[in-house]
């Protein structure tokens, strides 16, 4: 089964680039390419793709604008937001407005892959080098939910290295690797620590996470 695809972004570069890139996936087939959400949402309908590569700064009708659209009208497309803007407050719109991944433009072409294949499969992603700035940036600004720091707490010591795993962009296989475990088992621990942390998938775990400082919290709780 091939992930249907459509591209959107201003620039012929950018959307010839991740043509390229998927054209050497032999699951991955682009159904449609647009220099603007307007474009999009006046074709979309004719074939409706599974994931959709959205750009965050366009003309006539920008990304976040699209996004809210696509996701009230149709639910079962993937949304991957693709941009070079990697502020803090972007991303947490893009989030909250049901973005299911954040790619950085300048990243590989096998993280756009990846979150394509991710989101497919019904999983969120955020790119790993983002994260490394949404670490770096909440560090710099953000006060400490002490509510939220508390269910730190209320985490077994397993848990706690399963979440600081999972907000460093690692994947259950990378994880279950890492620990001598089965991704089943990996699994079952997610289960419980989005129950205790509350939330919903792997996103809202690492903003959680990174939020609370949590490799400070990791180090300071296994040295």
């Amino acid at each position: 089964m091939k992930i249907n695809v459509m591209v959107v972004d201003d620039h012929d570069l950018i959307r010839e680039g991740l043509n390229r890139i998927i054209s050497f996936e032999d699951d991955l087939l682009i159904t449609g390419q647009y220099s603007n959400g307007e474009e999009l949402l006046s074709n979309i309908k004719d074939k409706v793709p599974n994931v959709v590569l959205l750009d965050i700064n366009m003309p006539i009708k920008n990304g976040l604008d699209t996004l809210k659209i696509l996701k009230s009208l149709y639910r079962d497309i993937k949304v991957v937001m693709l941009t070079v803007e990697n502020d803090k407050k972007t991303i947490m719109e893009a989030i909250d407005m049901g973005a299911d991944a954040y790619i950085l433009k300048e990243s590989a072409g096998v993280e756009v892959v990846t979150a394509i294949r991710t989101v497919f499969l019904g999983e969120k992603y955020i790119d790993k080098s983002l994260i490394k700035v949404m670490f770096s940036d909440f560090k710099r600004g953000g006060e400490i939910n002490n509510k939220e720091r508390e269910v730190l707490d209320l985490l077994t010591n397993r848990e706690l290295s399963i979440l600081f795993e999972i907000s460093r962009g690692l994947k259950n296989k990378e994880i279950a690797e890492k620990l001598f475990l089965s991704e089943k088992t990996i699994k079952n621990y997610i289960t419980s620590i989005f129950k205790k942390i509350g939330v919903e998938d792997r996103v809202q775990a690492t903003i959680y996470a990174i939020r609370n400082n949590i490799d400070e919290f990791y180090k300071n709780k296994f040295n």
